[in-house]
Protein backbone atom coordinates (compact mmCIF):
# COMPACT_ATOMS: atom_id res chain seq x y z
CA UNK A 1 0.00 0.00 0.00
CA UNK A 2 2.41 2.43 -0.71
CA UNK A 3 3.98 3.42 -3.92
CA UNK A 4 6.85 2.68 -5.91
CA UNK A 5 9.50 5.88 -6.83
CA UNK A 6 8.26 5.85 -10.74
CA UNK A 7 5.10 6.09 -9.81
CA UNK A 8 5.62 9.16 -7.75
CA UNK A 9 7.43 10.61 -10.47
CA UNK A 10 4.64 9.69 -12.87
CA UNK A 11 2.28 11.54 -10.65
CA UNK A 12 4.59 14.67 -10.21
CA UNK A 13 4.93 15.31 -13.97
CA UNK A 14 0.95 15.40 -14.35
CA UNK A 15 0.25 17.18 -11.64
CA UNK A 16 2.85 20.22 -12.47
CA UNK A 17 0.13 20.59 -15.39
CA UNK A 18 -2.04 21.84 -12.46
CA UNK A 19 -0.18 22.63 -9.22
CA UNK A 20 2.40 24.46 -7.77
CA UNK A 21 5.44 23.08 -6.01
CA UNK A 22 4.33 24.51 -2.40
CA UNK A 23 6.93 26.74 -0.22
CA UNK A 24 9.11 25.44 2.22
CA UNK A 25 9.75 28.52 4.66
CA UNK A 26 12.10 29.00 7.57
CA UNK A 27 10.48 28.60 11.09
CA UNK A 28 12.59 31.48 13.12
CA UNK A 29 10.67 31.12 16.35
CA UNK A 30 10.24 27.53 15.91
CA UNK A 31 13.92 27.16 15.46
CA UNK A 32 14.97 29.44 18.23
CA UNK A 33 12.25 27.50 20.86
CA UNK A 34 13.43 23.93 19.73
CA UNK A 35 17.11 24.61 19.10
CA UNK A 36 17.13 22.56 15.38
CA UNK A 37 16.76 24.26 12.15
CA UNK A 38 12.77 24.54 11.65
CA UNK A 39 11.01 25.02 8.20
CA UNK A 40 7.55 24.56 7.20
CA UNK A 41 6.21 22.79 4.39
CA UNK A 42 2.95 24.93 3.50
CA UNK A 43 0.67 22.71 1.66
CA UNK A 44 -1.81 25.66 2.44
CA UNK A 45 -0.66 26.90 -0.87
CA UNK A 46 -2.85 24.48 -2.39
CA UNK A 47 -5.86 25.70 -4.25
CA UNK A 48 -7.99 23.72 -1.78
CA UNK A 49 -5.93 25.01 0.85
CA UNK A 50 -4.97 21.51 2.05
CA UNK A 51 -2.13 18.89 0.34
CA UNK A 52 -5.50 16.60 -0.74
CA UNK A 53 -5.89 18.01 -4.23
CA UNK A 54 -2.96 16.02 -5.22
CA UNK A 55 -4.07 12.59 -4.54
CA UNK A 56 -7.47 13.39 -5.53
CA UNK A 57 -6.58 15.33 -8.96
CA UNK A 58 -4.07 12.41 -9.55
CA UNK A 59 -6.11 9.25 -9.05
CA UNK A 60 -8.93 10.56 -10.85
CA UNK A 61 -7.00 11.54 -13.95
CA UNK A 62 -5.73 8.07 -13.91
CA UNK A 63 -8.78 6.64 -13.36
CA UNK A 64 -10.49 8.34 -15.88
CA UNK A 65 -7.94 6.68 -18.84
CA UNK A 66 -8.84 3.67 -17.91
CA UNK A 67 -12.42 3.44 -18.20
CA UNK A 68 -15.64 5.84 -18.47
CA UNK A 69 -16.40 7.86 -15.34
CA UNK A 70 -19.87 9.67 -15.35
CA UNK A 71 -19.57 10.60 -11.01
CA UNK A 72 -16.71 10.47 -9.10
CA UNK A 73 -18.15 10.03 -5.10
CA UNK A 74 -16.23 10.10 -1.99
CA UNK A 75 -16.73 10.58 1.72
CA UNK A 76 -14.39 12.57 4.21
CA UNK A 77 -14.48 15.13 7.18
CA UNK A 78 -13.84 18.13 4.64
CA UNK A 79 -10.33 18.10 2.78
CA UNK A 80 -10.81 15.55 0.46
CA UNK A 81 -14.19 15.78 -0.30
CA UNK A 82 -12.98 19.81 -1.45
CA UNK A 83 -10.23 17.92 -3.22
CA UNK A 84 -12.38 15.00 -5.15
CA UNK A 85 -14.96 18.45 -6.31
CA UNK A 86 -12.03 20.19 -7.31
CA UNK A 87 -10.89 17.32 -9.46
CA UNK A 88 -14.16 16.43 -11.27
CA UNK A 89 -14.94 20.31 -11.90
CA UNK A 90 -11.42 20.56 -13.53
CA UNK A 91 -11.90 16.78 -15.73
CA UNK A 92 -15.50 17.65 -16.54
CA UNK A 93 -17.12 15.08 -14.50
CA UNK A 94 -20.23 15.18 -11.80
CA UNK A 95 -19.02 14.75 -7.86
CA UNK A 96 -21.12 13.54 -5.19
CA UNK A 97 -19.76 13.95 -1.23
CA UNK A 98 -20.60 12.08 1.72
CA UNK A 99 -20.14 14.36 5.11
CA UNK A 100 -20.58 12.99 8.63
CA UNK A 101 -23.07 15.53 10.21
CA UNK A 102 -22.06 18.43 12.21
CA UNK A 103 -18.75 18.73 9.66
CA UNK A 104 -16.81 21.89 9.57
CA UNK A 105 -18.72 24.74 7.51
CA UNK A 106 -15.61 25.78 6.32
CA UNK A 107 -14.82 22.92 4.56
CA UNK A 108 -18.31 22.07 3.66
CA UNK A 109 -19.13 25.50 2.12
CA UNK A 110 -15.44 25.03 -0.12
CA UNK A 111 -17.10 22.05 -1.58
CA UNK A 112 -20.02 23.16 -2.61
CA UNK A 113 -18.86 26.03 -3.88
CA UNK A 114 -16.75 23.79 -6.50
CA UNK A 115 -19.97 22.64 -7.29
CA UNK A 116 -20.52 19.39 -5.88
CA UNK A 117 -23.18 17.87 -4.55
CA UNK A 118 -23.21 17.16 -0.99
CA UNK A 119 -24.99 14.46 1.57
CA UNK A 120 -24.45 14.72 5.18
CA UNK A 121 -25.07 11.30 6.83
CA UNK A 122 -23.59 9.42 9.92
CA UNK A 123 -21.73 10.72 13.28
CA UNK A 124 -18.01 9.83 11.71
CA UNK A 125 -16.51 9.55 8.44
CA UNK A 126 -16.63 5.66 9.20
CA UNK A 127 -20.47 6.05 8.67
CA UNK A 128 -20.04 8.53 5.54
CA UNK A 129 -17.93 5.73 3.78
CA UNK A 130 -20.20 3.33 4.37
CA UNK A 131 -22.97 4.98 2.11
CA UNK A 132 -20.48 6.30 -0.08
CA UNK A 133 -19.67 2.66 -0.44
CA UNK A 134 -23.42 1.78 -2.29
CA UNK A 135 -23.33 4.33 -4.52
CA UNK A 136 -21.16 2.25 -7.31
CA UNK A 137 -22.80 -1.31 -6.50
CA UNK A 138 -25.61 -0.43 -9.57
CA UNK A 139 -23.53 1.68 -11.79
CA UNK A 140 -20.09 0.79 -13.04
CA UNK A 141 -19.53 4.38 -14.35
CA UNK A 142 -19.50 5.98 -10.49
CA UNK A 143 -15.94 5.74 -9.12
CA UNK A 144 -15.89 5.76 -5.41
CA UNK A 145 -12.91 7.55 -4.94
CA UNK A 146 -11.43 6.32 -0.99
CA UNK A 147 -8.81 8.10 0.60
CA UNK A 148 -7.57 5.98 2.70
CA UNK A 149 -7.09 2.30 0.45
CA UNK A 150 -7.02 3.70 -2.66
CA UNK A 151 -3.27 1.94 -4.14
CA UNK A 152 -3.06 5.21 -6.54
CA UNK A 153 -3.68 7.78 -4.38
CA UNK A 154 -0.70 8.01 -2.16
CA UNK A 155 1.32 9.03 -5.07
CA UNK A 156 0.01 12.12 -5.06
CA UNK A 157 1.00 13.35 -1.61
CA UNK A 158 4.44 11.51 -2.19
CA UNK A 159 5.66 14.48 -4.53
CA UNK A 160 5.48 16.20 -1.35
CA UNK A 161 8.60 14.45 -0.60
CA UNK A 162 10.16 14.44 -3.47
CA UNK A 163 9.86 18.24 -3.41
CA UNK A 164 11.28 18.19 0.11
CA UNK A 165 13.97 16.43 -0.41
CA UNK A 166 15.24 19.22 -3.22
CA UNK A 167 14.04 22.64 -1.82
CA UNK A 168 16.66 20.76 1.68
CA UNK A 169 18.50 18.51 0.57
CA UNK A 170 19.92 18.22 3.76
CA UNK A 171 16.75 17.30 6.12
CA UNK A 172 16.76 14.92 8.85
CA UNK A 173 13.17 14.57 10.17
CA UNK A 174 10.04 15.28 8.67
CA UNK A 175 6.84 15.37 11.44
CA UNK A 176 3.62 14.39 8.99
CA UNK A 177 -0.03 14.42 10.43
CA UNK A 178 -1.70 11.13 10.29
CA UNK A 179 -5.11 10.80 9.59
CA UNK A 180 -6.43 7.97 7.17
CA UNK A 181 -2.09 7.46 6.59
CA UNK A 182 -2.30 8.06 2.46
CA UNK A 183 -0.35 11.52 3.26
CA UNK A 184 2.75 9.67 5.52
CA UNK A 185 3.02 6.83 3.02
CA UNK A 186 2.73 8.72 0.27
CA UNK A 187 5.34 11.11 1.64
CA UNK A 188 7.93 8.00 3.64
CA UNK A 189 7.95 6.37 0.19
CA UNK A 190 9.01 8.85 -1.72
CA UNK A 191 11.77 10.21 1.04
CA UNK A 192 13.06 6.16 1.99
CA UNK A 193 13.24 5.39 -1.36
CA UNK A 194 16.05 8.32 -2.23
CA UNK A 195 17.15 8.84 1.59
CA UNK A 196 16.30 6.41 3.09
CA UNK A 197 18.18 7.77 6.73
CA UNK A 198 15.74 10.64 6.33
CA UNK A 199 13.85 10.29 9.74
CA UNK A 200 9.54 10.26 9.00
CA UNK A 201 7.95 10.80 12.79
CA UNK A 202 3.52 10.81 12.03
CA UNK A 203 1.66 12.80 14.39
CA UNK A 204 -1.81 11.60 16.27
CA UNK A 205 -4.16 13.13 18.09
CA UNK A 206 -4.95 11.89 21.87
CA UNK A 207 -8.73 11.69 20.81
CA UNK A 208 -8.21 9.56 17.56
CA UNK A 209 -4.66 7.07 18.21
CA UNK A 210 -6.18 4.07 16.56
CA UNK A 211 -3.05 3.39 13.95
CA UNK A 212 -0.75 5.02 16.87
CA UNK A 213 -1.98 1.76 19.41
CA UNK A 214 -2.24 -0.57 16.03
CA UNK A 215 1.35 1.00 15.00
CA UNK A 216 2.15 0.04 18.64
CA UNK A 217 0.44 -3.07 18.75
CA UNK A 218 2.22 -4.79 14.97
CA UNK A 219 -1.98 -5.37 14.60
CA UNK A 220 -4.87 -3.47 14.14
CA UNK A 221 -6.49 -1.74 16.58
CA UNK A 222 -9.84 0.65 16.47
CA UNK A 223 -11.17 2.86 18.73
CA UNK A 224 -14.72 3.46 19.76
CA UNK A 225 -14.39 7.21 18.53
CA UNK A 226 -12.36 9.97 16.95
CA UNK A 227 -14.12 12.76 18.71
CA UNK A 228 -11.03 15.65 17.96
CA UNK A 229 -11.20 18.89 17.04
CA UNK A 230 -8.58 18.16 14.00
CA UNK A 231 -11.53 16.18 11.95
CA UNK A 232 -8.21 15.23 9.47
CA UNK A 233 -6.79 13.24 11.67
CA UNK A 234 -10.18 11.45 13.11
CA UNK A 235 -9.64 7.93 11.85
CA UNK A 236 -10.88 4.80 14.23
CA UNK A 237 -10.85 2.14 11.67
CA UNK A 238 -7.37 1.37 10.50
CA UNK A 239 -6.26 -0.49 7.40
CA UNK A 240 -4.81 -3.91 7.60
CA UNK A 241 -2.79 -2.67 4.74
CA UNK A 242 -2.16 0.71 5.68
CA UNK A 243 -1.02 -0.19 8.99
CA UNK A 244 1.73 -2.55 7.64
CA UNK A 245 3.10 -0.33 5.20
CA UNK A 246 3.02 2.33 8.68
CA UNK A 247 5.13 0.24 10.64
CA UNK A 248 7.34 -0.54 7.55
CA UNK A 249 7.92 3.07 6.60
CA UNK A 250 7.02 5.47 9.47
CA UNK A 251 10.12 5.83 12.39
CA UNK A 252 8.02 7.18 15.18
CA UNK A 253 4.60 8.25 16.71
CA UNK A 254 3.94 10.82 18.77
CA UNK A 255 0.41 11.85 20.24
CA UNK A 256 -0.59 15.51 21.02
CA UNK A 257 -3.72 17.16 22.86
CA UNK A 258 -6.29 18.96 21.89
CA UNK A 259 -4.82 22.11 23.77
CA UNK A 260 -1.37 21.45 22.11
CA UNK A 261 -2.78 21.54 18.80
CA UNK A 262 -4.72 24.78 19.72
CA UNK A 263 -1.75 26.36 21.39
CA UNK A 264 0.27 25.25 17.68
CA UNK A 265 -2.30 27.08 16.15
CA UNK A 266 -1.96 29.92 18.15
CA UNK A 267 2.12 29.44 17.78
CA UNK A 268 1.75 29.53 13.59
CA UNK A 269 -0.02 31.81 13.21
CA UNK A 270 1.47 34.84 15.64
CA UNK A 271 4.56 33.75 15.66
CA UNK A 272 5.06 32.34 12.09
CA UNK A 273 2.18 34.20 10.56
CA UNK A 274 0.79 31.08 9.38
CA UNK A 275 -2.61 30.00 9.49
CA UNK A 276 -3.17 26.25 10.01
CA UNK A 277 -6.30 23.80 10.68
CA UNK A 278 -5.73 21.40 13.69
CA UNK A 279 -4.39 18.44 11.73
CA UNK A 280 -1.83 20.85 9.88
CA UNK A 281 -0.74 22.38 12.78
CA UNK A 282 -0.03 19.12 14.61
CA UNK A 283 3.36 18.59 13.50
CA UNK A 284 4.23 21.88 15.13
CA UNK A 285 2.60 20.57 18.40
CA UNK A 286 4.23 17.44 17.98
CA UNK A 287 7.73 18.89 17.65
CA UNK A 288 6.90 21.80 20.55
CA UNK A 289 6.08 18.36 22.83
CA UNK A 290 8.64 15.73 22.15
CA UNK A 291 11.62 18.22 20.78
CA UNK A 292 14.88 17.82 18.19
CA UNK A 293 18.27 17.11 18.64
CA UNK A 294 20.36 20.47 18.55
CA UNK A 295 20.17 22.22 15.49
CA UNK A 296 18.61 18.94 13.22
CA UNK A 297 17.15 20.22 9.88
CA UNK A 298 13.27 19.47 10.47
CA UNK A 299 10.51 19.87 8.33
CA UNK A 300 7.12 20.18 9.71
CA UNK A 301 4.40 19.18 7.55
CA UNK A 302 1.57 22.01 7.36
CA UNK A 303 -0.69 19.74 6.04
CA UNK A 304 -4.38 22.34 5.75
CA UNK A 305 -5.35 25.82 6.54
CA UNK A 306 -9.31 25.30 6.61
CA UNK A 307 -9.59 26.06 10.43
CA UNK A 308 -13.43 26.95 11.55
CA UNK A 309 -13.98 30.73 13.15
CA UNK A 310 -15.31 28.66 15.88
CA UNK A 311 -11.63 26.64 16.67
CA UNK A 312 -9.95 29.29 15.50
CA UNK A 313 -10.88 31.81 18.37
CA UNK A 314 -10.27 28.95 20.93
CA UNK A 315 -7.05 28.85 19.71
CA UNK A 316 -5.88 32.46 20.31
CA UNK A 317 -4.83 32.73 23.78
CA UNK A 318 -4.12 29.09 24.54
CA UNK A 319 -1.13 29.58 25.24
CA UNK A 320 -1.19 31.69 28.50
Amino acid sequence: MHPNLKQIQKARQLLSQYLPVTRLLAAPYLSEVSGARVYLKLETDLITGSFKARGALYTLALNLERRPIREVVASSTGNHGAAVAYAAKLLGIRAKIFLPAKCNPVKRNRIASLGAEIVEKGKDITDAFQFAAKESVANPEIFVLNDATDADLPCGPGVIGLEILEQLPEVQSIFVPMGDTALIRGIAAGVKQISAEVKIVGVQADEAPAYYLSWKKGDVVTTDSCNTIADGLATRTPDPRNVEAVREMVDDIVLVSEKEMLQAIETLLLEEHVLAEPAGAASTAALLKSGAKPREEVVLLVSGANISRDVLRSAIGAGH
